[in-house]
């Protein structure tokens, strides 16, 4: 059995930053891409950014410049530093990792969701 489990959502003003958390637990043998993705009310549910084992990176258009995802391995953790918000960025944000359990079989899971709120 594998958990991600998501903090640090919440309520920011314009021009203000977030930083997401999440951490994966569980039966892990390896975990390769980790990325979050993000749901607005009424929208699909799109990727936001990604990351490989290696490190390597890439962004949606729309948060290239502000937002930067990194990955700690040893602890099985992939961040989201959010900064220079606004209000198109409101939206339930998803953790997702591939992730290579103890029997090597790889399976693609999916953190609870923790919503972010740009508002004034």
């Amino acid at each position: 059995q594998v958990q991600l489990v998501e903090s640090g959502g919440g309520l920011v003003q314009p021009g203000g930053s977030l930083r997401l958390s999440c951490a994966a637990s569980g039966s892990i043998f390896s975990i390769n891409a980790m990325g979050w993705y993000r749901q607005a009310p009424g929208k699909q549910r799109e990727l936001v950014a990604a990351i490989t084992s290696g490190g390597s990176t890439n962004y949606a258009d729309s948060v290239k410049g502000r937002f930067t995802i990194s990955r700690d391995n040893a602890k099985n953790t992939v961040y989201l530093q959010m900064n220079s918000l606004k209000p198109e960025d409101t939206a339930v944000y998803y953790c997702n990792a591939a992730i290579v359990t103890r029997s090597r079989i790889e399976y693609r899971y999916w953190g609870q969701g923790t919503q972010v709120t740009v508002s004034s």
